[in-house]
């Protein structure tokens, strides 16, 4: 059997572009580029089914993100407890220039940040969205497809 031209793995080889450059390399090598075709004795092996088409079935997927006022929903409420920026930094364990920058909207809070700002200052930061994705279903089929081969 012939060596991978990548790992040095002695198995069966496909042809593959990785970085512009046109390699026999194994199956797993072969995931850093674009397969370009298999070995003929391989092909052979598939075989043909006769799949239906793939559907598409939606399903509602649902995403945090932070609410797009955040700068002044924040500012506002610290300033309800009157605290200034740097008595409500330390408060919250984090450093007066992030809090300024949230409060100006040029750093946007990550979700824990954004969670712990709810919880201190009794606000609501996190908005929940709702968006309909679609997913393809799988048919079952008999034998390898070229993916099958590719993946292994």
């Amino acid at each position: 059997m012939p060596n991978c031209e990548m790992c040095g793995q002695e198995t069966e080889l496909v042809n593959a572009e990785i970085e512009g450059i046109e390699m026999t390399v194994c199956q797993n090598c072969a995931r850093f580029g674009q397969v370009k075709d298999i070995p003929k004795e391989k092909i052979a092996t598939l075989k043909k089914t006769n799949q239906k088409p793939m559907r598409s079935e939606p399903h509602l997927e649902v995403t945090e993100s932070i609410i797009p006022d955040y700068p002044k929903k924040i500012r506002e409420a610290r300033e309800q407890l009157g605290l200034k920026q740097e008595d409500f930094a330390k408060k919250i364990n984090e450093k007066e220039s992030l809090l300024h920058k949230m409060e100006t909207g040029s750093f946007k809070p990550s979700l824990s940040l954004a969670r712990k700002l709810e919880k201190l200052l009794g606000i609501k930061l996190i908005q929940q969205i709702e968006e309909e994705k679609f997913t393809t279903a799988k048919t079952s089929s008999e034998g390898l497809t070229i993916g099958d081969l590719i993946k292994k």
